[in-house]
């Protein structure tokens, strides 16, 4: 009797264990977050991203073109940019900016922007709103209303932001706009992509139409749609308003390679109207979707980013060099959000009485220790982070993270659905991959130091 209660109890044990273990299982499986994607194109060759969330009643609308800064024409800098701004005059049905108070006159929001590699429109509207925006998308990438008076006014525009933003402006493009061209060899990755005044005056109505023609066709883009909607129902809109648009024949796409950095830059901009000297470093990065890449986007984490980067540590916590310090992967968006080349970067002020000597020896020390220290608990650690500031970008602004991420990974990978294992790919990581990362990417051959001379007084550089 006593030798069966106890092969009972011994039983009982290991299937109170083995329950305990499934519902952890379970309770891990329900943790994950997971975004629902439903992808597909159409027939004209225009990728579609479904994610339906009913938590708010508001929709988005997001249209992101296969053109960026890259692949614009020679002699023509800043022409994706100007014709972002082209996109906003006017098309078939709504005039002159009618697509604006269209989106406001409802209650949303809307803005377009131009990055490296793509050029994006979205619309954040009140949900029962979504067909009209669906509509009006496409309205304009059906054909927009390119005039002699449009070209020239967004002309002036754009000529003004840079004016702004960049030639007016203290530390005007430091370090976001100089340092590709600097740290970059192939024009593609180099030149100025905010646009030359020159180059944006010689813009004429034929190069607008043929850029619209082949870059704004449907077999060159992707829609997402995030939010509070019906999955058939927006299909039925999709097709009925997209469908007919006709593709383009694409042009082959240049080579946007970098060859690999063997020798140090360190280049001086000087500034009249900064009033302390700046700098910033930049490595070139490893090919997206590798080992390497997200090694990277782990010692990101670890140097850089929160009060914890060790070197934040080190120059504002322990030297006290500077309270600005910032940076990361792709200063336009974030490291999921491009295609080609791309620089891992960072940069800051300082005072006069600092010398660069002392900036670098810190900075050199910090990378020793870096790689001296490295760990699993340290990458374990870096990956919290990784997942904390994903899940911040997928929730943010109604979803608009959530939006952007589905398009560039259908555009660059033709696979949305990469959103939901981002994660596993960082866990990958091992010491040793890291180990490899940080003695061929942060070496200091690697790295391009880009200085701001404040034109003191006595017009002397800073050193």
């Amino acid at each position: 009797m006593k030798q069966t209660f106890k092969m009972f109890s011994m039983v009982l044990v290991i299937l109170l264990l083995s329950n305990c273990k499934e519902n952890k299982e379970k309770k891990k499986e329900i943790a994950k977050f997971q975004v629902p994607v439903e992808y597909y194109k159409l027939d004209n060759g225009l990728k579609v991203i479904l994610s339906q969330d009913k938590t708010s009643p508001t929709a988005i609308v997001a249209a992101y073109y296969n053109i960026g800064f890259r692949i614009e024409p020679r002699d023509r800098t800043g022409f994706a940019h100007l014709f972002e701004h082209m996109m906003f005059q006017g098309s078939k049905n709504l005039g002159k900016m009618e697509f604006v108070k269209l989106i406001q006159q409802n209650g949303g929001v809307l803005n377009g922007s131009t990055r490296f590699d793509f050029t994006n429109y979205f619309e954040i509207v009140p949900s029962h709103k979504l067909e009209t925006m669906l509509w009006a998308e496409a309205d304009r990438m059906r054909g927009l209303d390119i005039t002699q008076e449009n070209l020239t006014n967004q002309q002036g525009v754009v000529k003004n932001e840079v004016k702004v933003n960049v030639l007016n402006q203290p530390y005007g493009g430091f370090p976001w706009l100089d340092m590709p061209q600097y740290a970059n060899t192939n024009w593609n990755n180099a030149h100025n992509f905010y646009g030359d005044l020159e180059d944006l005056d010689a813009a004429n109505l034929e190069d607008v139409a043929s850029f619209f023609k082949t870059y704004y066709a449907p077999n060159n883009a992707a829609i997402s749609v995030v939010g509070d909607f019906e999955i058939e129902e927006t299909k039925a809109w999709i097709e009925k308003y997209f469908g007919n648009i006709p593709s383009a024949e694409l042009p082959a796409q240049p080579d946007i390679s970098e060859p690999r950095q063997e020798v140090e830059k360190d280049t001086i901009k000087d500034d009249a109207l900064a009033n302390k000297p700046a700098i910033a470093l930049a490595y070139h990065m490893p090919e997206r979707n590798t080992p390497e890449y997200y090694a990277m986007g782990l010692l990101d984490q670890i140097l850089l980013q929160g009060d914890n980067g060790l070197l934040k540590q080190k120059l504002e916590k322990e030297k006290g060099y500077t309270s600005d310090l910032g940076g990361g992967i792709n200063y336009l968006g974030n490291m999921f959000n491009y295609k080609g080349p791309m620089l891992w970067m960072y940069n800051f002020t300082y005072d006069t009485e600092t010398s660069k000597e002392n900036i670098l020896t810190s900075i050199d020390e910090v990378m020793t220790d870096v790689k001296t220290n490295m760990s699993q608990e340290m990458i374990d650690k870096a990956i919290i982070k990784v997942r904390s500031q994903l899940y911040d970008d997928l929730g943010g602004f109604f979803g608009l993270g959530r939006a952007d991420l589905l398009c560039s990974f259908a555009l660059f990978d033709d696979d949305p659905d990469r959103i939901n294992y981002i994660e596993d790919e960082f866990k990958k990581v091992t010491p040793e991959i890291m180990l490899k990362t940080i003695d061929e990417y942060l070496r200091k051959t690697n790295r391009t130091i880009l200085r701001v001379n404040p034109l003191l007084a006595n017009n002397e550089k800073t050193e």
